[in-house]
């Protein structure tokens, strides 16, 4: 019988499902999480809350030397992570955007533009600006892909297993309306988005975390979560 619990590792960028020993240490599991968080050791606050939908704090673990089962984590617990002195690494960088200053158009000055992927849509007939003539509906095919299956996606680098939960499966408002798409859910933060594109809301997921690919990318099957030890 397994002695690994399920929990969640929630930090201010990541956000993942993971298994993990509750006979480790404190000290073992921050080591672990540095990997996932990006949080060095000595800056990491672990709390223990007491599922994702109710964020009472259980316990903090204080001492280092203490298995992380003293502290009474149980399955689905989240591990919050918080970073106490983040001006010595990336934590919420790459999410913070109050510095960065923004270039804005009103609809109307963004319709005057040449220079615009709308401007190049209208001049070449493209998309919306197409002949309703020349615009023929493609039969939606086939694809026996259950929504809420584990699914392993193909990867271009060898060795490295993109896993996930299908989230959605269909025709999307992107790619040309050509064909169908299957929205995954990755374990990791190996995504492009968070269910949606271009303003339009396919699944919802943690930024990062969500990716579209075309049906036969998708391998449905038995792929577990992959536990701290399996990644490293």
């Amino acid at each position: 019988m397994s002695s690994t619990l399920n929990v969640f590792v929630s930090s201010l960028d990541t956000h993942s499902e993971r298994r993990i020993d509750p006979h480790i240490t404190v000290e073992q599991l921050k080591n672990k999480l540095e990997l996932i968080t990006g949080i060095p050791v000595a800056n990491q606050a672990i709390s223990i809350l007491t599922s994702v939908d109710d964020p009472t704090v259980v316990a903090t673990l204080t001492e280092d030397a203490r298995p992380v089962g003293y502290y009474g984590l149980r399955d689905w617990n989240v591990l919050k992570v918080d970073d106490t002195n983040p001006s010595v690494s990336l934590t919420g960088q790459l999410t913070d955007v109050t510095q960065v200053d923004k270039f804005e158009l009103t609809d109307t000055e963004y319709a005057q533009r040449t220079d615009t992927v709308l401007a190049y849509k209208q001049r070449n007939k493209v998309g919306r600006f197409a002949p309703k003539d020349e615009t023929t509906a493609k039969p939606t095919p086939d694809v026996n892909i259950p929504l809420g299956s584990r699914c392993e996606i193909e990867s271009a680098e060898p060795g490295l297993s993109k896993r996930g939960t299908v989230r959605f499966v269909g025709k999307t408002t992107f790619g040309a309306g050509d064909g169908v798409w299957v929205g995954v859910e990755y374990d990791e933060p190996m995504g492009k988005n968070d269910g949606s594109v271009k303003g339009e809301r396919y699944f919802s997921c943690a930024p990062n975390y969500g990716v579209f690919v075309r049906p036969d990318k998708v391998k449905v099957g038995d792929y577990p979560v992959l536990d701290l030890d399996e990644e490293m």
